[in-house]
Order: structure tokens, then C-alpha cells, then sequence
């Protein structure tokens, strides 16, 4: 026959049980939870501050960021016009040159190459005042888009922002 004080008995051993598992549990998929948060070396390289005070115009610089290159070109009008006139014609893929700028003299692309990974080469190198992959010839403009060759895409524009006048930050927290 059991009493009311063996059922409370009982009762709080299974809540004490089920209190020590779960806390066991927790334990153990803490450090599990803890993995998937990414390491202060990976947050050091979310974004990448680039002063563009001594950039003149025509002038590039390629700055790593999460280990592959940034191409930042501070562009001339004449490259500026000549890509806001290549927007009315037939690209392999269509992009306007407003869409790829926040402002219309700073081009910001990743420098690699859409078609396998290679660098391409530096402004002006291309048939179109653009960039040249030397590996198999893709061919940009002056706003990374492509025009000729077997990239199937335009140079990605990464996610950037000014800080203010002279400073560009590439990435975003």
C-alpha cells in the first residue's frame, strides 16, 4: 500500500532527476552552442577600414579583406561617363553603374574573377578601359562589369559604406 508521503517522496525524486539531467544536458551542449559563435580572428576580419583621402583619380589600390582582394578605384569622369553609357547596351549581365556605386568617382569590387577565381588585372588593362582576367580573358568595364569572355557574372560589389569623406569600410558586423 502506498502512502501519501511515498507519492511525494516519489514526486520529488522525478523532479529532482529530471533538474540534474536537464542541467547535464545543458552542460554538455554548451560548448556545442559555443562552436557555432565565430572566433575573434574571423570578427577581426568582418570589415576592413580603407582611407581613400589619397586615392586621385585613376588611381587604384587592391586591400585584402576576409582574405581575398578589394579592388577600390577612385574613378575619372571619363570612366565614370563611359559606364553610365555602356547601361543602354545588351551586357551578359545587365547591371547599371548607379546600382554598383555609392558614389559615382568610388568603384568597389572583389577582384576576383566570376569565372574561376583568378585576379584580374589592373584598371585599364581590358578592351573596355576595364579590368583583364589574364587567365582566360574575361573582359570589365570600368564599373566591374563584364563584357566580353567566359565570366558569366560582374565583379560583386561587397557590402561597403562611407564613414565619412575618407574612409570606406568594406564589410559589415
Amino acid at each position: 500500500m502506498v502512502t501519501e508521503s511515498d507519492e511525494s517522496r516519489r514526486d520529488f525524486l522525478t523532479l529532482a532527476t529530471g533538474a540534474v539531467g536537464a542541467a547535464g544536458v545543458a552542460g554538455a551542449a554548451w560548448p556545442f552552442v559555443k562552436s557555432w559563435s565565430p572566433s575573434a580572428d574571423v570578427l577581426s576580419q568582418a570589415t576592413t577600414e580603407v582611407d581613400v583621402s589619397g586615392l586621385a583619380p585613376g588611381q587604384m589600390i587592391t586591400v585584402p579583406w576576409q582574405g581575398k582582394p578589394v579592388f577600390v578605384l577612385r574613378r575619372t569622369p571619363a570612366q565614370i561617363e563611359a559606364a553610365r553609357k555602356a547601361d543602354g547596351e545588351t551586357l551578359p549581365d545587365p547591371a547599371k553603374d548607379a546600382d554598383r556605386t555609392k558614389k559615382p568617382e568610388y568603384l568597389v569590387v572583389l577582384a576576383l574573377c566570376t569565372h574561376l577565381g583568378c585576379v584580374p588585372q589592373p584598371i585599364g588593362t581590358g578592351n573596355f578601359g576595364g579590368f583583364l582576367c589574364p587567365c582566360h580573358g574575361s573582359h570589365y568595364d570600368t564599373s566591374g562589369r563584364i563584357r566580353q569572355g567566359p565570366a558569366p557574372k560582374n565583379l560583386p560589389v561587397p557590402h561597403y559604406e562611407f564613414k565619412d569623406e575618407k574612409t570606406l569600410v568594406i564589410g559589415k558586423v
